[in-house]
This record gives C-alpha cells, sequence and structure tokens, in this order.
C-alpha cells in the first residue's frame, strides 16, 4: 500500500520498473494508503486495504502474496518460475506487497500463492525494491545475460 516518498529508494524502483518490459510484461500499481482516525484498529486497517487490494483484480488473475511465511526462492529458482509462469498461465500473475499490518483473511483467501522475500520484516518500499530488481534479474537470468553472478 502506498507510494514510496522520493528519494534514493523511489529513484531505484524507477531503475528497474524501467528496465522490467524488457523482459516481461509489467506495470506498478500503487494504490494510496488508507487513511484512519487514531481509534483503527489494526484488523479494520488491514480489511481496508483487502478491500482495495480485491478491487483492483480480475477473476482470472494468479494472486501472489509477498509474505515472510511464503515459499523462498533463490534468483535461479525464482527466474525458472517466472519462465514457467509465463508459459502455464493464461491470466495477469499479481505480485502484492502488504501495508504495515499484512493481509486480511479475504485477501489470503483469494491468493494463489505466497512467496517470502525473506524470514525478517522489510518496509513496504524496500520490499517493493527488492521485488522489482529480482524481476529484472528474472529477466536477464532467462535470457542468460551476465546481470547475475553465482
Amino acid at each position: 500500500m502506498g507510494g514510496v516518498k522520493a528519494g534514493p529508494v523511489a529513484d531505484a524502483i524507477e531503475v528497474y520498473v524501467r528496465r522490467i518490459p524488457h523482459y516481461w510484461p509489467f506495470e506498478l500499481e500503487c494504490l494510496p494508503d488508507v487513511k484512519q482516525g487514531k481509534n483503527a484498529t489494526e484488523e479494520r486497517q488491514k480489511e481496508l486495504e483487502g478491500e482495495r487490494f480485491l478491487a483492483t483484480l480480475t477473476p482470472g488473475d494468479f494472486v501472489v502474496l509477498l509474505d515472510e511465511r511464503g515459499r523462498e526462492y533463490t534468483s535461479r529458482e525464482f527466474s525458472e518460475y517466472l519462465q514457467r509462469k509465463a508459459v502455464e498461465l493464461p491470466r495477469n500473475l499479481v505480485f502484492i506487497v502488504g501495508g504495515p499490518y499484512g493481509f486480511s483473511r479475504a485477501v489470503y483467501d483469494r491468493a494463489d500463492q505466497k512467496i517470502s522475500l525473506s524470514k525478517m520484516t522489510f518496509p513496504h518500499e524496500l520490499v517493493r525494491l527488492f521485488m522489482v530488481e529480482q524481476l529484472y534479474r528474472a529477466g536477464t537470468i532467462s535470457r542468460g545475460e551476465p546481470y547475475h553472478h553465482d
């Protein structure tokens, strides 16, 4: 949820966002933060964010949540995963970065898969940067380009 404030992280995200379409069809969509009063609960915030997420999806989308309890991949495995999905899926592959409290039950129920970038928790801005870099890296791996080093 939310955008990334101007600065080095936003600049780095933009670099990869411009590079990714060379390898995969790609669109980055940032939903606005949910604004609530100070008495709102974490659960209510997750529900409101979840409603926003779900409203952007189409019935055929394959939804992958970035969640610390998801499956971890190496960069090479992630590249292979994306290559398989590009062939298998007749629909969009949608990665969702959650808000500060995670995902609502409705979003978990709608998800087709969970992927973890790490068992650690990171700010959504950094998760977004890590994810776009890994999408770019996966593309370079799939084409045998020298960006990735084992």
